[in-house]
């Protein structure tokens, strides 16, 4: 079954480098998608220039904006509405969101722990790689899921591992972990656009 080219939507609020991985993968022929929109959750963020300079529509819609998650949400989904979106995708997407039932199964995140593992309300970026540490494991990875209306919860699409080095702090892991993140959020963007086909 070939894969169908996905318009995709994706969901930022840090520097932009999962984003830059996905431009990129595109721009080589190896991820047949095209971002059609990229929201922004903060001004001034260092994805905006990386979508300016690809020719991406861009916008912010910021939370603090909105008198309620709900209306914050109903603006978010409503933008990718508008851009007749397939799929959206979070790429370091901080702020949680009510999903609409028109959104379930076509909203995927991508988390720096081996869910179930090391998830859930403040569980983001050094948090992640502080507490696998402190926990002594001996394995982390990342997990691409769906997402539902709860923080790192829905069903999981795949993951990929790393082994925990005695010799690592939580830079060093999270560099590690972010080179699996660049393998599995593409390979779960083929899989997802092979079943869609």
């Amino acid at each position: 079954m070939s894969e169908q080219r996905l318009r995709l939507a994706v969901l930022v609020s840090g520097s932009g480098t999962t984003l830059q991985n996905l431009i990129d993968q595109i721009a080589r022929g190896e991820l047949c998608a095209k971002i059609v929109k990229v929201i922004g959750s903060r001004d001034a963020l260092g994805s905006e220039p990386r979508t300016t300079a690809a020719g991406i529509d861009y916008e912010v819609i910021r939370r603090r904006d909105f008198a309620s998650i709900d209306h914050f949400s109903d603006r978010i989904f409503a933008a990718c509405d508008a851009a007749h979106v397939d799929l959206v995708v979070c790429a370091g997407w901080l702020a949680l969101l009510v999903i609409p039932p028109r959104y379930d199964g076509r909203i995927i995140n991508v988390h720096p722990s081996l869910l179930p593992k090391f998830g859930g309300k403040g569980m983001f970026g050094h948090h992640v790689h502080e507490a696998v540490l402190a926990a002594g494991e001996r394995v982390t990875g990342c997990t691409v899921h769906f997402l539902d209306n709860e923080y790192d919860n829905g069903p999981i699409i795949l993951q990929r591992t790393i082994d925990v080095s005695p010799t690592d702090d939580a830079s060093t892991l999270a560099a590690r972990v972010q080179a699996e993140e660049r393998i599995a959020l593409p390979e779960a963007i083929r899989r997802i656009a092979t079943r869609s086909k």
